[in-house]
């Protein structure tokens, strides 16, 4: 009888946590939802004023001395970024709310005066602080508030981008490598689902792309998989030190940090008046969608680098995911040129290795082709991404970010990202 009793005492305690759980998933994705469909319709109109209006490009270094002194402004100079959201998961430090209106309209800000910068990165942010703040506004204990920051930033990501199924599981595989934090798992996905559903029924436009001309896995196809993934894995390395060697060269030239805005806005419309072209600017989905049509230049991938490079460096905000896609579909597209492979598979395939390798997240790279491409090339993807993961080493785009275990053997290492 003690054994029943202490069975259904079991029994109901885990529903008691389940439809807790429940309730705060729910609250967290329906608030991230409207929060991210309003970002999504402010970034819309701001790159469509944009597309309009190329001339805009002119007013970059405006554009940067108003994030900059925004930031100045509400005393948050020494911005964590995405860094800080996932140090908060690895320790107790606290994110600030005043995060979210600043990334918000400074991400609003550099897309709408030309800046290469990408969303999910201000997405992850908005929830992250959004999420920490409803942890604190509940009074939940400091591990429970941890699961909170980790479902705000599924929320924000999958109302944004519309990959729910990814965006779930990507905030807890990227904060360390190796291991995932199980217990966020209902949080994540109830929470990532809702947002997902309130953003759409809010007019957010969830991505999704067509792959022409996909061709049948075999020996040759693989093995050219294989040689664009150990391509892409490169490339994703030399981003990542592209990235940290840009900006720590700028804040060793210009300590003042609006002198350094203004800088790097110079530099970026110098290049786009060179080069004759818009492309590098904004986030980088017409170059996607046009490399998932075939169609792409050789150098495009490179430009978009150092584009993207130049304009975080220098104190523009927004993230480095899209710009990451960008660059791996141009260089894919290019690559199935080159080699006669389908261009438009071969840039699926470089989207997502390169994801996969700046973010060291396998299992999201492989959900983000099956929401964004379908199943038909399901094969390519997971042989990519898994090369990729392996090739790309100890490098990433976050450096809070760290490896629990080898690459390259069952051995637990605990570190830090190069």
């Amino acid at each position: 009888m003690d054994l029943i009793i202490k069975f259904f005492k079991h029994i109901f305690n885990r529903i008691g946590k389940l439809l807790r759980w429940i309730g705060f998933s729910l609250f967290t994705g329906i608030i991230l939802g409207v929060v991210s469909a309003a970002f999504a319709f402010c970034l819309r109109t701001s790159i469509n004023a944009r597309i309009a209006e190329p001339q805009l490009i002119f007013l970059l270094p405006v554009g940067g001395i108003l994030i900059v002194g925004f930031y100045k402004l509400l005393d948050y100079a020494k911005d964590g970024g995405t860094n800080l959201v996932i140090e908060s998961i690895q320790s107790d430090k606290e994110i600030p709310l005043k995060m979210t209106p600043l990334i918000f309209v400074s991400t609003v800000i550099t897309q709408a005066f030309g800046g290469s910068a990408g969303r999910e990165g201000a997405a992850l942010q908005i929830g992250g602080s959004i999420g920490n703040f409803l942890g604190k506004l509940f009074k939940l204990n400091t591990e429970d508030k941890k699961i909170f920051i980790m479902s705000g930033m599924s929320a924000a990501f999958s109302a944004l981008f519309g990959t729910p199924i990814a965006a779930a599981i990507f905030s807890m595989e990227v904060v360390r490598v190796g291991t995932m934090q199980y217990s966020a798992l209902v949080p994540c996905t109830i929470s990532s689902l809702v947002a997902s559903a309130v953003a759409v029924r809010l007019g957010a436009i969830p991505e999704h792309f067509t792959v022409i001309d996909i061709i049948d896995f075999s020996s040759v196809t693989a093995c050219k998989t294989i040689f664009l993934a150990c391509l892409c894995a490169g490339i994703s390395v030399i981003f990542c030190i592209l990235l940290k060697s840009t900006n720590k060269l700028f804040a060793n030239l210009i300590h003042d940090r609006f002198g350094r805005v203004i800088f790097g806005a110079t530099i970026i419309i110098m290049f786009t008046v060179l080069l004759r072209t818009w492309d590098y600017t904004g986030t980088g989905m017409d170059l996607i969608e046009k490399a998932i049509e075939g169609d792409t230049r050789p150098y495009d991938f490179i430009w978009k680098m150092l584009f993207t490079a130049v304009t975080l460096a220098c104190g523009f905000k927004g993230g480095e995911i899209v710009p990451s896609f960008c660059i791996g579909a141009t260089f894919g597209c290019f690559f199935g040129q080159f080699t006669g492979m389908s261009p438009s598979l071969c840039a699926s395939i470089g989207m997502v290795s390169i994801f996969c390798g700046v973010t060291n997240c396998p299992i999201s790279s492989l959900l983000i082709a099956l929401e964004l491409f379908g199943i038909d090339a399901i094969p390519y993807y997971m042989l990519a991404i898994a090369i990729s993961y392996m090739l790309s080493g100890y490098y990433g785009l976050y450096h809070s970010q760290k490896f629990a275990y080898s690459k390259y053997q069952v051995k637990q290492i605990d570190s830090q990202v190069h």
